[in-house]
């Protein structure tokens, strides 16, 4: 069947694939349960049959605050079904950015899970003038209803016909959802995406060559328009997706599932790097020489052009080092897609020679969000690059090289913003992202900076920032970073150290390791780190090196606010927690 809007992707599942053993799993009193299509649509209906006798109707806008989990998916479908708005909302933002997101919305009914969550939203729905329906997954013992309460509803008040004529009704360049976006900086935008923008992401992502696999691991927020966009692929393929316990379990999941495919942030895969890197060091000499050679030879993988030599180191090193991480990872990857931010090149190169294939993609919410993706095939796959232009997304670079987009992907507008749209969507339909950026000779788009985190100094010399972080971070010493200067005399930095391997650091030097503040002051660790600093400002011009510094015992976490929910560094946030440190920098 021809798939235009996103719903049409159950039938579609339903005709093609209906022996699949799963279409959605999760792991619940540990057992994985599992959901086939045929479960998937029937609740799925029973959802939308549930909320139309409530009185939703198209239009309305409902909104789900939950983890990942078969249910979030039934109920994204059952939505949009009838014709309703689905907005999805982080489960980790602030009570501020949920009393703007419920208001601005003007939401009619929400979803939510566990217990803290509802404490946390419940002050606010009073708050909140248009909402009259609020259900939580499972009961609690509220005043709340539950999910189950809603499905009973729609078994008792089933209407096919009606379903049938509101599915009908549905246009594909109708507005599916309204994804508000995390952001760095200020309230959340709601960015409007219609059914077509998302099922064309789908549907050129799918003919890109490709080995498809069967499972998919899936463990980033499906909030996020990542990998929502993509778990609607996995669907479009007929594959089956398990969602992860948590991130904790990620390496168990895993082993359990074996799957062949998920998504990933470049942090996740920088842990692990690290705690490989870290597992050789308790090895017996002999051991440690022969796992380190493998280590630093992974870091060294190129897709084209490795010479006969490296080849044949690289076969013994497989056999000696890599299979045996294979199989403590649980290693049957045939893609691992990295998105979210950049991931460092070398990072990329380990990953692909130990058996679990990097295929960075970038792109924006605004964007539906894929603007280009690695690929198999001719020039579609380079480390530092992400990739090609995805088919029918057109790219250019415009003043001071920010990447401009334009295509099927490109959002209706914010929200309630048609200033706000206008400022970044032009005349002629090019969608501005504020991003920067170049071109490989063969094609390929390479992600260069944030234009707007770009600064002056006071001698009137551009720094980039996010290049300076980057190559920063790539020390184990350094978990996060932010670069400072604008109109200053010189370019400064506060850094969060990598806690976890300051700690191993110190055990193996005989240093007691007491608090991150009291660490982060001991004379051998700040001399150490200041080397590090000093090696790393070698990669850069005099105005661009790191003249200041300040160490802070705070983890950057999501959940303390100094990152965004996919870990990306909050500026404003940051500046404005560590205002006196930053002072006393430039003092």
């Amino acid at each position: 069947m021809d798939v235009t809007r996103l719903f049409d992707l159950l039938d579609n599942y339903l005709e093609k694939y209906p022996n699949q053993d799963a279409a959605l799993a999760c792991k619940r009193n540990g057992e994985w349960l599992k959901f086939s299509i045929q479960e998937y649509v029937e609740k799925t209906n029973l959802i939308s049959y549930g909320m139309l006798k409530l009185g939703i109707k198209p239009g309305d806008k409902v909104g789900i605050v939950s983890s990942n989990r078969p249910e979030w998916n039934m109920i994204d479908f059952a939505i949009m079904q009838i014709g309703a708005i689905s907005i999805p909302i982080y489960p980790t933002i602030s009570q501020d950015d949920y009393r703007h997101i419920l208001n601005h919305a003007e939401m009619k009914m929400i979803f939510i899970e566990g217990k803290e969550l509802r404490n946390k939203l419940q002050p606010i729905f009073a708050e909140t003038k248009t909402l009259e329906h609020i259900y939580t997954f499972i009961d609690q013992g509220s005043e709340f209803k539950y999910l189950n309460q809603l499905v009973e509803l729609g078994q008792a008040n089933q209407q096919p016909e009606q379903l049938a004529k509101l599915k009908a009704g549905i246009n594909e360049n109708d507005m599916a959802t309204i994804i508000y976006t995390s952001g760095t900086t200020g309230y959340p935008k709601g960015v409007m995406l219609s059914h077509s923008n998302i099922v064309n992401q789908v549907k050129n992502l799918a003919v890109i060559p490709s080995n498809w696999s069967t499972t998919a691991l899936s463990f980033l927020p499906l909030c996020h328009a990542y990998e929502r966009m993509l778990v609607y692929l996995y669907q479009y393929l007929g594959m089956s997706v398990y969602y992860a316990e948590s991130l904790g379990t990620i390496a168990d999941n895993i082993k359990e599932i074996n799957p062949t495919m998920m998504s990933c942030v470049p942090r996740l895969l920088e842990k692990i790097y690290d705690k490989l890197f870290l597992s050789g060091k308790k090895l017996p000499l002999a051991s440690k020489m022969i796992y380190y050679w493998a280590f630093n030879l992974a870091t060294k993988y190129q897709l084209e052009g490795r010479s006969w030599w490296y080849n044949l180191r690289f076969k013994l090193a497989d056999k000696l080092i890599y299979s045996k991480w294979r199989a403590a990872i649980g290693g049957n990857f045939d893609i691992v897609v990295s998105g979210g931010s950049a991931i460092q090149p070398h990072i990329a190169s380990f990953f692909s020679a130990i058996g679990m294939p990097v295929f960075e993609g970038y792109g924006l919410s605004e964007t539906s969000p894929v603007i280009a993706v690695s690929q198999r095939g001719k020039h579609g796959r380079k480390f530092g690059s992400v990739g090609l232009p995805l088919p029918g997304v057109e790219v250019k670079l415009c003043d001071r090289d920010e990447i401009c987009c334009r295509g099927h992907n490109v959002m209706l507008g914010y929200y309630k913003d048609p200033e706000l749209t206008a400022q970044v969507i032009d005349s002629e339909g090019w969608l501005h992202t504020g991003d920067t950026g170049k071109f490989t000779k063969e094609g390929q788009l390479v992600i260069t900076g944030r234009l707007k985190s770009i600064f002056k100094t006071s001698f009137g010399k551009y720094v980039n920032p996010q290049a300076i972080e980057s190559k920063f971070t790539e020390s184990p010493f350094f978990e996060n970073m932010i670069v400072l200067g604008e109109n200053k005399k010189f370019a400064a930095a506060l850094i969060s150290p990598d806690f976890v391997y300051l700690k191993s650091w110190s055990s193996k030097h005989k240093i007691k390791y007491t608090t991150n503040a009291e660490m982060i002051e001991n004379p051998t660790i700040v001399k150490r780190l200041q080397e590090e600093v000093k090696h790393y400002n070698h990669f850069f011009g005099d105005f661009e090196q790191i003249k200041r510094y300040q160490l802070v015992p705070e983890e950057w976490t999501a959940a303390e606010g100094f990152l965004s929910p996919t870990l990306k560094i909050k500026r404003n946030f940051i500046e404005d927690y560590y205002t006196e440190k930053i002072e006393k920098i430039f003092s």
